[in-house]
């Protein structure tokens, strides 16, 4: 079945490399005419013609990035969006012919295509690393004169000059088009049992920890909220905004608000310190709670 898919995909891809070429070429008068009865009228007609006339650019744009692993049909299709995308924008008034207009967009649309489909990971985010996924090949290749060797270090420094990107987005960017995607599901072994995702560790806490933390937890913050009854008002206030806040308050905020000085309010905490340590020392029950005391900074 897989095989007749082919050739049938096979026979539609060669069948619109043959229309494209035999469809004759428009003047300009006459591409001018299409453009502007589709831009202002809407016309169907013309917009088929104008496609179908310039399907010959499409065609050899899918041709040049064939090598990317990607569809023929696919990049053609993509190919004819680009080209439709150049119709509904393109300005007759200005001074350009359709074609070289249309180019750029065909070529964005196929580029774009082979970004979000090469790879599972997203590649080329910026203007600069689209440029450098689409021009890496073809540099290396004249830097080790096609031996398909890694860069070297003054190669990765020339091409990252030539196209105004850092030595680390080079090296990236060739590690990234050397290796490609893997499955998880991917067999490692002759038998066929074995694949590479039985081998991942799981690096997340075992169920015993994440009960044992949850369980200590839970202990040191009822052991601290106990321990802080035995301040009196002011120092309850001073080391909940000082120590127990993501925002922690200033010795002067507290000052002004307390009617003190900031000298005044740090005496006050670390006195209340000292007495939340002598609370929570008479809670700790085994050798290994002294943890708790962290929470609490001298």
């Amino acid at each position: 079945m897989a095989f007749a898919e082919r050739g049938t995909t096979e026979q539609a891809n060669r069948k619109i490399i043959r229309d494209s070429m035999n469809t004759p070429l428009l003047s300009r008068e006459h591409e001018l005419e299409l453009a502007r009865a589709w831009r202002n009228e809407g016309d169907e007609v013309a917009l088929h013609e104008l496609i179908k006339a310039y399907m010959r650019l499409v065609v050899s744009a899918a041709s040049r990035f064939k090598n990317y692993g990607l569809p023929m049909s696919d990049l053609i299709q993509e190919g004819v969006v680009g080209l439709m995308q150049a119709a509904a924008r393109f300005e007759p008034e200005r001074d350009v012919r359709f074609s070289t207009y249309a180019t750029w967009w065909i070529r964005s649309a196929m580029q774009d295509y082979i970004l979000r489909n090469w790879s599972v990971v997203r590649t080329g985010t910026t203007a600069a690393q689209k440029s450098l996924f689409f021009n890496l090949r073809r540099l290396r290749a004249k830097i080790d004169d096609g031996l398909g060797s890694s860069l070297t270090e003054e190669g990765r420094a020339s091409i990252a000059e030539t196209l105004s990107v850092s030595v680390n987005d080079v090296a990236a960017m060739e590690m990234r088009l050397m290796g490609g995607d893997q499955s998880l599901n991917a067999t490692i072994s002759l038998t066929g049992e074995d694949v590479w995702q039985d081998f991942l560790a799981d690096e997340r806490p075992n169920p015993e920890d994440v009960v044992s933390d949850r369980h200590d937890s839970k202990a040191r913050t009822a052991w601290l909220r106990d321990s802080l009854k035995e301040l009196n008002e002011r120092e309850r206030t001073i080391i909940r905004e000082r120590r127990l806040r993501e925002d922690g308050r200033t010795l002067e905020e507290l000052g002004r608000r307390l009617g003190i000085s900031k000298e005044r309010v740090r005496q006050i905490e670390h006195r209340a310190l000292q007495k939340l340590k002598v609370a929570l020392m008479r809670k700790v029950k085994e050798p290994g709670d002294e943890l708790l005391l962290t929470a609490v900074p001298a």
